[in-house]
């Protein structure tokens, strides 16, 4: 028997020892079963899951658990990533606190104590994943830098440098000064900050007067090149081919026309800073322009700055500043708003500046992709239909942002990572002119292979994490060994991830997986929403308004938790998330154990200790009711998760349990009218459904439901009873129960007095005399008048279903003078409202001004208030 309460960590972790140990989660190469594959999007070795982590591992389990109960050959692949930037970060702040730096330390010790971190990081978040609950393989658990998936990204590296992919530029790049390193362009997060354009003067050689430029960094004018301005601009054209002579530098640079230039934006005039913006840096190409950068990698100012070497950037502003305003050369300050980039790891400010990079062609074409190139290619899987996008609107947004891909810069200046696998040779006067080019290779070659020194020095670099985590589906597979798990489970069957990184991560897995394999990485993509707060703001510490999984399934249990983060939730949008709500469904999963329990006990009390056979013949109508119900949501539930509507499914399924089962189904076949093989039945087939969703107190109530055998995740999924159940009858008594409820609560009768009720039953009148005793039951009924049709009551509230009438006599049971007055005051308030939000309404400046979020809200509200003032009206007529 079942102890009269469910404590989850009485079980928890208890029930997920034996599912491991037994190998429960395995799956191996059948090929008489259909696979269903995911790769679990491997979370960083930097601490902890949080909340984000917990949603993906919550849908991707009920994938994976409803697949494998469908018989397939369900592999779900655990694993971590390295996290190059936001690894070394943590370590390196450790290491602050220890008086030490990385520089310090010196490379070997430091990636030392990175590994030492990254030991005691897996361990928690392993436990973690394990607490969701997740039915992962650990056997197959893969993580980022392991040897053999470190072969598949050198491997990988060298076929796209021989093809001609991967190449080396001097480029402008997105830098970050605190991380010291580069970023690829969706790496950089937009911020839009207070800033200011500041008008400076710059002097023409030989003329009077000068032109005016505005920039928003001024520091950067120590390394400008030349002015631009639009040859079709009357103002400036004279003075194309002058000389401005550069302020605080002296240095001449020259004045070009460029068709770059909008007449309209700034002055007219554009200061051209070829080192530190991807725009002037396309204009000193065209022009064939000096490149001068002006910046260290910590974002200090350098021997090109003369003055200001040695300052940091921002206080070199400042300095810059006051001195054009000593020459009098600072024409004007103009406030301005604008997006600037920040650092997604450590929210630096970005600076543009140019670098040696190592970079990927995404625009070459290359034979092994049929002569297509790396864009061209990822666009046509997704538009060809090979790789589905769920929700189908975030294809769009892939398309587009695919579409308008630049080479993708995948160097990292940082010592934590995939080293990249080139040398160059350092040797000496012995060294021919092909010495200079780089040597790439699998492994690290003895020599130089031009002049045959052995003095060989590797590159510095790492690569970006997203190269490496770009081969997950098939790099944990095996690959480049053409393993049978391979060949058996990918193309995989799902990528289920956050949509905020779809730039991030899934469009790169499939450049990287269809270029390596020329196949899919995964054939579809779900993407969840962010988790809110419940005013619908960013969970964040500053704000104080996060929420620690771990924390919450301490105190209310992990199904309670899973069920919060994916009930009523739709794929691509955000979830709001709270403790009430976590609390909220902790009182589900008790009302599924009470209930358990309650049926467990019948089943005892009459001796049944295997499953029987329902008995069609010896059906009540509240049992043929429970049976067709049951088969609806068999069906739908099922259609639910194999198309992934996997929020819809887990309310359907909270709906039958709470409301059909619990409520309804109980309390009608109390007493003799209970039939134990429909209890049994229902249950089992409640407790096949619910599982995916809540693993833990489903397995443990099927322990001990008799019959059961083996575990519960290991059953085949419900499939509906074959059979007719006919429940319009205890349906017709559900609908007229609730409309008695639904009246007494309207005009605030005592729920602890029974009330007499009168109804006109018209065409049903058969129908519902079978059902008398439950309406009189249920509805809290002191007498019953059950008549086909008859004359309206006076004094009574009345209501309507199925062509039905009912009436609630009031007088003697309600004091009406007293609540005519509190309707009266009840209609002027709401008139009040509606009023005033007419008014709003008809204003043109606040339709025009207002967020259309806020019009439609009123808009919304105006039409339910007027539904319940017609509502009142009807209630006060009665008196």
């Amino acid at each position: 028997m079942l102890p009269p309460a469910y404590d989850a960590k009485q079980y928890e972790d208890a029930i997920y020892k034996k599912w491991e140990s037994a190998g429960a989660f395995k799956a191996k190469v059948n090929p008489a079963k259909k696979p269903f594959t995911i790769a679990m999007p491997p979370p960083n070795v930097t601490g902890t899951l949080h909340l984000g982590h917990a949603v993906m591992l919550a849908l991707e389990d009920i994938m994976i658990r409803h697949r494998r109960m469908k018989g397939y050959e369900a592999l779900w692949i655990p694993g971590t990533d390295h996290a190059a930037i936001a690894t070394q970060n943590k370590v390196e702040k450790i290491l602050a606190g220890e008086g030490m730096t990385r520089e310090k330390l010196g490379r070997e010790l430091f990636l030392s104590r990175v590994r030492e971190f990254v030991a005691n990081s897996k361990d928690t978040i392993r436990n973690q994943i394990r607490k969701m609950g997740s039915s992962c393989d650990w056997s197959r658990e893969r993580y980022t830098l392991d040897e053999d998936l470190s072969e598949a990204v050198t491997e990988i590296f060298v076929k796209m440098y021989e093809d001609g992919l991967v190449y080396r530029g001097y480029r402008i790049v997105n830098w970050c000064p605190r991380c010291e390193s580069t970023l690829a362009n969706d790496e950089v997060e937009h911020e839009e900050i207070e800033g200011n354009f500041y008008h400076i003067l710059y002097p023409v050689k030989g003329e009077k007067e000068g032109l005016v430029v505005a920039t928003t960094r001024p520091e950067t004018m120590l390394g400008d090149t030349a002015v631009a301005v639009n040859p079709k601009d009357k103002r400036y054209k004279k003075y194309i081919g002058k000389t401005i002579l550069l302020p605080l530098t002296n240095r001449e640079i020259p004045i070009i026309g460029d068709d770059y230039v909008d007449l309209k934006t700034g002055t007219g005039a554009l200061k051209v800073t070829p080192a530190h913006d991807p725009n002037d840096f396309e204009i000193g190409k065209r022009h064939k322009l000096a490149t001068i950068r002006i910046m260290d990698g910590a974002g200090r100012i350098n021997e090109h700055g003369g003055a200001y070497k040695g300052l940091d950037r921002f206080t070199a502003r400042e300095k810059v500043l006051e001195d054009l305003k000593t020459k009098e050369l600072l024409i004007k300050i103009e406030p301005l708003k604008h997006n600037v980039g920040h650092c997604y790891r450590c929210s630096a400010m970005i600076e543009p500046l140019t670098s040696d990079q190592w970079f990927i062609d995404v625009n070459k074409k290359v034979a092994k992709l049929g002569g297509k190139s790396l864009k061209e290619r990822s666009l046509e899987v997704v538009k060809d239909k090979s790789i589905q996008i769920i929700p189908d609107r975030f294809k769009k947004t892939y398309l587009n942002w695919m579409g308008e891909l630049y080479d993708w810069c995948i160097s990292r200046q940082i010592w934590w990572g995939h080293r990249i696998p080139v040398w160059y040779c350092v040797g000496d006067g012995a060294c021919k002119p092909e010495c200079k080019n780089p040597i790439v290779g699998k492994t690290a070659p003895r020599q130089c292979p031009h002049c045959g020194s052995k003095q060989l020095r590797q590159d510095e670099d790492t690569l970006d994490t997203w190269f490496s985590s770009g081969l997950w589906t098939f790099s944990t597979l095996g690959w480049p060994k053409q393993t049978e798990d391979l060949k058996y489970f990918h193309p995989t069957s799902m990528m289920e991830t956050g949509y905020d990184i779809l730039f991030f991560w899934v469009a790169r897995m499939i450049l990287m997986t269809t270029y390596a394999i020329d196949d899919i990485p995964f054939q579809k993509v779900y993407l969840h929403g962010l988790v809110r707060a419940r005013d619908g703001k960013k969970m964040s510490k500053s704000l104080g308004n996060g929420i620690d999984p771990i924390e919450m399934i301490a105190k209310y249990g992990t199904d309670a938790l899973r069920m919060s983060m994916v009930v009523g939730t739709t794929p691509g949008n955000d979830v709001r998330l709270y403790e009430e709500k976590i609390e909220g469904f902790r009182n589900f999963t008790n009302k599924l154990w009470n209930a358990s329990r309650f049926v467990l006990s019948i089943l005892e009390e009459k001796g049944i200790k295997a499953k029987t056979k329902i008995d069609p013949k010896k059906l009540s109508d509240a049992d043929q009711w429970i049976l067709a119900k049951l088969n609806d949501t068999i069906k739908k539930a099922d259609k639910g998760l194999d198309k992934y509507n996997i929020g819809e499914t887990g309310q359907l399924l909270y709906d039958f349990l709470w409301n059909d089962f619990c409520d309804w189904y109980l309390e009608l076949s109390k007493g003799e009218k209970q039939n134990p093989a429909v209890l049994h039945f229902v249950l089992k087939n409640i407790l096949h459904l619910l599982h995916p969703f809540m693993p833990f107190v489903t397995e443990e109530i099927w322990s001990h439901l008799p019959g059961s055998q083996g575990f519960l995740m290991l059953q085949n999924y419900p499939t509906p009873i074959k059979g007719k159940f006919d429940g319009g009858t205890i349906q017709l008594g559900i609908e007229l129960i609730g409309k008695i409820r639904y009246l007494r609560a309207e005009n605030k009768l005592d729920p602890a007095k029974k009330t007499p009720v009168t109804i006109y039953a018209h065409a049903n009148l058969g129908n519902v005399e079978k059902i008398r005793p439950e309406i009189i039951r249920l509805a809290r009924v002191s007498e019953l008048t059950l008549v086909e049709s008859g004359e309206k009551l006076s004094k009574a509230a009345t209501t309507m279903v199925e062509g039905m009438e009912i009436f609630i006599p009031l007088e003697g049971i309600v004091d009406t003078a007293k609540e005519k007055i509190r309707l009266g005051k009840e209609i002027e308030s709401i008139h009040a409202q509606i009023k005033g939000m007419k008014a709003r309404l008809d204003n043109p400046g606040f339709v025009k001004n207002a967020p259309p979020a806020v019009v439609a809200k009123d808009r919304a509200s105006v039409l339910e208030n007027e539904e319940k003032l017609e509502k009142l009206k009807a209630q006060w007529a009665q008196f």
